[in-house]
């Protein structure tokens, strides 16, 4: 079953700067996807969204179930956020998967406008794994899709904070609980065990690169900043947060062509040092 909505702007905020003051209690750098300068960034993008970035209501029980036939004894399903940037060439699709709990469709299209994006279309499906709310986004002052990291970043841990506003229940099951939410994973990911780095040639002119590792806030903006910093361009991509852990999969190139061999052997070597070492001194940049 499917249902399809079609939404414009609702009292949007537009530019980074709003962007940076009604989200982030710190600066945010400006690097774009397909961008393979070595700009520094000076602050990870890694704090609590503040109080006033989602206005929604909390749930009363912490079940928050739509049909109010489950019972706070069920297993809690793993909450899933996924970020594509490849199947629409005009807008950034996000999904999110909650089981059959998610149910704050309007909220989270609300949240979102108020990060200076325009949901153009919102669908809600079901299949085996549960609902699936889907969401086509463009940003409001280009009516183009999100390129930008922080953004996509931003919009990230909006969704996060909205789940954990409506689902108190999902804390422990994401990583972002410890920051955001009532209740911390009951365990730690080891980092060593989690990442994994695959590279893989995708024809003549980009290759594919695959990152998984222990999510925490403001890795998507870590990834791509270690991924440009080696003047490698990020063209596309999709990242997916999927309970603890985080999967990202970029289309990368260098000076317009596939990576070679050593310049891959860099790549991952430089990925898997800074995601063993996730607290980096701004002093470093």
């Amino acid at each position: 079953m499917a249902v399809s909505i079609a939404a414009g702007s609702i009292g949007v905020y537009s530019g980074l700067k709003k962007i940076e003051t009604f989200v982030f209690n710190g600066g945010v750098c400006s690097r774009s996807f397909g961008n393979d300068g070595v700009g520094k960034c000076r602050r990870i993008c890694s704090r609590r969204l503040s109080s006033g970035a989602v206005s929604i209501l909390r749930a009363s029980s912490t079940t928050a179930i739509e049909d109010g036939s489950s019972s706070e004894t069920d297993k809690v399903p793993t909450p899933k956020v996924i970020i594509d940037q490849d199947s629409d060439p005009d807008a950034t699709i996000v999904e999110i998967t909650f089981g059959d709990r998610l149910g704050a469709l309007l909220d989270t299209m609300r949240a979102l406008t108020n990060l200076g994006l325009n949901v153009v279309k919102a669908n809600v499906f079901l299949d085996s794994s549960g609902k699936h709310n889907k969401f086509a986004i463009t940003k409001a002052d280009t009516g183009r899709k999100v390129d930008d990291p922080e953004l996509l970043e931003a919009i990230r841990l909006t969704i996060i904070n909205n789940l954990l506003e409506y689902h108190p229940e999902s804390s422990a099951q994401l990583a972002m609980g410890i920051a955001f939410g009532m209740e911390p994973p009951k365990y730690q990911i080891d980092v060593d065990i989690a990442t994994h780095i695959n590279i893989y040639d995708d024809g003549p002119d980009r290759s594919l690169l695959y990152v998984e590792s222990a999510d925490r806030p403001g890795l998507l903006v870590d990834l791509v900043k270690i991924i440009t910093d080696i003047s490698v361009a990020v063209e596309s991509g999709e990242f997916d947060t999927e309970g603890l852990l985080a999967k990202a999969k970029f289309h990368v190139s260098y000076r317009g062509k596939a990576i070679s061999k050593p310049l891959q052997l860099v790549l991952a070597n430089s990925l898997r040092y800074y995601l063993r070492r996730p607290s980096t001194e701004d002093a470093s940049f």
